[in-house]
């Protein structure tokens, strides 16, 4: 591989610079993007394996990130359990028109196989990988368990998550049944993704930091620790990102993920001195400095570089996804700056 510099990362392996990519760095922010959204709905794109082959590609051409992570969307998980998926244009985005309101309800969710109801997800895995030629490593990825619920049970996107918050509280036993169908299917969901091809895979658990601390553990960490047993890792990494639950880093690190992704409300340089000895470390700068120009965003690089200091173990990222509106070249100045700025923490 040309570059395994975000590999080598993963695994706390020494590099000579620190490793940089963009959670959301295949989107709405390249015009490149945005002229084959102009010929194609989102779900159509998702589904098409050379589209999406296409625009996970574009940020590794443009921008010159380390890392390639397929295009897709955590919702065809649920769709391929059976719930009805709709994506329209400009209009508060995806929903699910019969969310989950009942153990029926449940109960009636099939378990998919990974290789038939997402074949379009591994088919565009195998052909991104052909087409990166070993340029940079593919990640895969997948929302939690936990995540997925709130969607499921919501229908839609939410402010205060009334209906996921009344199960847990009113019908743990439900929410729990719920959960572990979710960690089977996403367990198996990512291990075809390694075996299609992604070197690394991603857990996205949005909306975690909506529960407090103790539910946090018991209704999203748990299932993230069960998808982690039952994964097939074959030697991939395993990154877990959990928005807003910096107060649940050691627990997060012991779910025996590789790497522990940070929103950017976390200090790195205090998580690494909690669990930098056992765990890779990603991310955080926060996403809104994109907007500022080139030098401030050179400085918050530096700043972050500093907070965690010297060695190993950490990949650049953003402590959320990019924006939609981010201009181009903010992108491409933070990916320069990380690449200028970084060699002087590692050896060599």
């Amino acid at each position: 591989m040309t570059n395994d510099l975000f590999l080598r990362a993963c695994k706390r392996e020494d590099v000579e610079r620190t490793p940089v990519w963009m959670m959301r760095q295949a989107g709405r922010y390249l015009p490149e993007y945005r002229a084959i959204r102009e010929k194609t709905d989102f779900l159509t794109l998702c589904k098409t394996p050379e589209l999406a082959a296409e625009v996970s590609i574009q940020p590794v051409d443009i921008v010159g990130v380390d890392a390639c992570i397929i295009f897709s969307d955590i919702l065809v998980v649920p769709e391929a359990m059976g719930m009805e998926l709709i994506v329209e244009e400009g209009k508060g985005g995806p929903r699910f028109p019969a969310p989950l309101r009942s153990r029926a309800d449940i109960d009636r969710l099939t378990m998919p196989d990974p290789n038939r109801e997402l074949r379009f997800v591994m088919d565009a895995l195998r052909l991104t990988r052909k087409q990166l030629n070993g340029r940079v490593p593919l990640i895969g990825f997948s929302g939690s368990p936990w995540t997925l619920a709130t969607y499921m049970v919501e229908g839609r996107g939410s402010r205060n998550f009334r209906y996921i918050k009344e199960l847990i509280y009113t019908n743990p036993k439900d929410a729990h049944a719920l959960l572990d169908k979710l960690a089977r299917a996403v367990a198996s969901y990512l291990s075809a993704q390694i075996e299609a091809g992604a070197q690394a895979v991603q857990i996205f658990d949005t909306w975690g930091g909506i529960l407090p601390q103790e539910e946090f553990r018991e209704f999203s960490l748990r299932y993230i620790q069960q998808v982690l047993q039952l994964l097939k890792k074959n030697n991939a990494p395993v990154i877990v990102f959990c928005k807003d639950c910096g107060h649940s880093l050691e627990a997060i690190a012991d779910t025996g993920t590789d790497v522990v992704g940070l929103d950017w409300t976390t200090d790195i340089g205090k998580a690494r001195e909690m669990v930098g000895s056992y765990v890779a470390l990603q991310g955080n700068l926060d996403p809104t400095l994109l907007y500022a120009p080139p030098e401030k965003i050179r400085a918050g690089v530096k700043r972050i570089l500093e907070k965690f200091g010297k060695g190993s173990g950490h990949i650049f990222n953003l402590g959320h996804g990019i924006l939609p509106d981010i201009p181009v070249e903010h992108a491409k100045a933070l990916i320069q700056a990380v690449k200028e700025e970084s060699g002087k923490y590692h050896k060599g």
